[in-house]
């Protein structure tokens, strides 16, 4: 029987040949749930992104300290994607992060819309988004993700429109619209060097007319999945598989093939 090797996370630069305390958040994790005991082995992902094969050397009440056998480069993904997601009702948004963090988004930022349900003071906003930090460390490390990625504190649509790269191929999700398809977007209007995606989700009431124009204005294009209305928390999984299907995880990279499909 193969078993798979545990993965976690440790926020820090890691040199092979050094021996590290573990943070106590792993202590029950790694002892109570994995049940792993001294000359376990385990890889943890540093500050860096890198693989790291450790041995646990020590274990107990008190905590974890492992040896650092063998450090390796982790390449990156191939395209780099930053999802805008007005927050939707409910706990919905826990189910966004996590599903979007298995499908290698890069940062996450929630945003407040004016269909938007969820009102949060600040320390409310603060717990949130706290929340959310944790689900997408660890969709991470079930994910066996090298990194983990970055999820904002929740903003304007205005200054979420604002954090795209200046080369990201931006995207607003629109039910309204009716003459371009991410399909035939993505195809038609991306260039194959294009490795960074900007793209904006509203919540169950969509977005008003204003709020699609503003973000055009900031070089978005709007586009739609196409007729069929699709949840909150299942359009923003489809258009991160769609993406990651033509120019990322799931596919070669464009860039570098020149029969990549048009």
């Amino acid at each position: 029987m193969i078993l798979t090797v545990p993965k976690i996370h440790l926020p820090r630069i890691l040199e092979k040949g050094r021996q590290y305390d573990l943070e106590k958040e792993h202590l029950r994790y790694l002892k109570s749930v994995l049940r792993l005991k001294r000359d376990s082995g385990l890889i943890l992902f540093d500050k860096t992104g890198a693989a790291c094969d450790a041995v646990i050397r020590k274990l107990d009440s008190e905590g974890i300290r492992v040896e650092i056998t063998g450090r390796r480069h982790v390449p990156a993904d191939v395209i780099d994607i930053t999802l805008c997601q007005s927050l939707p009702k409910s706990n919905k948004m826990d189910e966004i992060v996590q599903k979007t963090t298995e499908l290698g988004v890069r940062r996450i930022v929630p945003f407040q819309s004016f269909r938007s349900v969820p009102r949060f003071d600040t320390k409310g906003g603060q717990a949130k988004v706290a929340r959310w930090r944790k689900i997408a460390q660890e969709a991470s490390r079930q994910s066996g993700r090298p990194d983990i990625p970055e999820v904002l504190d929740i903003l304007t649509l205005e200054d979420a429109l604002g954090t795209s790269k200046e080369e990201d191929f931006r995207m607003i999700f629109w039910e309204e619209e009716t003459k371009r398809v991410i399909r035939h977007v993505l195809r038609d209007l991306c260039v194959p060097q294009t490795t960074g995606f900007s793209i904006v989700v509203g919540p169950e009431g969509g977005f008003t007319d204003d709020e699609v124009e503003s973000a055009v204005a900031a070089g978005y294009v709007s586009t739609t999945l196409g007729e069929r209305i699709l949840k909150v928390e299942t359009a923003s999984v489809v258009i991160l598989a769609v993406l990651q299907y033509e120019w990322g995880i799931f596919s070669r990279n464009p860039a570098q093939d020149e029969n990549h499909a048009r």
